[in-house]
């Protein structure tokens, strides 16, 4: 087994809130992105919010599942060529769901992941962390990965906050390509 190693020091993002969402949370979300000698990205998020406070989806076998966004979700936007980009969605649950689309929200439906996400999750005092590792097999090709990294928060009471590097609309929407707003450059197999 060969081990990929990191190819730069990782990228540090902070995510916002949307304020068309507010929320009584005094929630803190990093992002640390590194890409891979291998093509892959790795994201470790790290939410800070009281415990008290956070929705976390029940543990579940690892696997695809849709609908992830509806809870407590992280996110991860990358761009392709012209107008597509794919949707990575990883639940504390342990499920991930991988979808690509054309343009602005036209899903391809005939898209089949050639590979799955790695997920691991710690729950902590006070938030928890969520790591994912992407294989280059999931992401576009190409010398650089444009990313939104974004991030859904389930409250106790079931209210949710919208947390993004970047908001480019009146509501909440993460599929704006404005809002991918991190460059990294990649290696590519």
């Amino acid at each position: 087994m060969t081990l990929a190693l990191a190819l730069s020091a990782p990228k540090i993002a902070h995510l916002h809130r949307h304020p068309a969402a507010p929320s009584a949370q005094p929630c803190i979300i990093e992002v640390a992105a590194t890409t891979m000698d291998d093509g892959g990205l790795v994201l470790s998020y790290l939410v800070t919010c009281p415990s008290a406070d956070l929705r976390l989806p029940a543990q579940q076998p690892p696997g695809a599942a849709d609908g992830l966004w509806q809870h407590t979700c992280c996110e991860a936007f990358v761009a392709e060529d012209g107008a597509g980009y794919r949707e990575f969605n990883f639940s504390p649950s342990g499920q991930w769901a991988v979808y690509r689309f054309t343009s602005y929200r036209e899903r391809d439906n005939s898209f089949t992941p050639e590979a799955e996400p790695q997920l691991s999750f710690t729950s902590l005092a006070n938030g928890f962390e969520l790591r994912a590792s992407l294989p280059a097999a999931l992401l576009p090709p190409g010398s650089a990965l444009q990313l939104g990294l974004t991030a859904i928060i389930e409250a106790a009471d079931g209210s949710k906050s919208y947390w993004a590097l970047a908001h480019c609309a009146a509501q909440p929407d993460f599929h704006v390509r404005q809002s991918f707003a991190l460059t990294l450059k990649r290696n590519t197999p």
